[in-house]
């Protein structure tokens, strides 16, 4: 949680929502809220285990770990 008025204290979450708008909310249109649901689950999946990152090497969360996981 951040203090009022700062939001570098929570710098993650805002890049991520940041990013969520831009990549995939502010292009589309939805027809219902069940279908919203269903994509934003779908993006948030895509984010986690797909998306290239380069502060992860040009690779995608997932394959980070499991290369980090390798070497330890």
């Amino acid at each position: 949680m951040s203090r009022k008025g700062n939001c570098l204290d929570n710098a993650c979450a805002e890049n991520f929502f940041g990013l969520l708008k831009t990549e995939f909310f502010y292009n589309k249109k939805f027809e219902s809220i069940t279908q919203f649901k269903t994509e934003l689950i779908d993006y948030i999946n895509y984010y986690n285990n797909e998306r290239i990152k380069l502060r992860l090497k040009g690779k995608s969360p997932i394959q980070y770990r499991m290369d980090f996981e390798q070497v330890a």
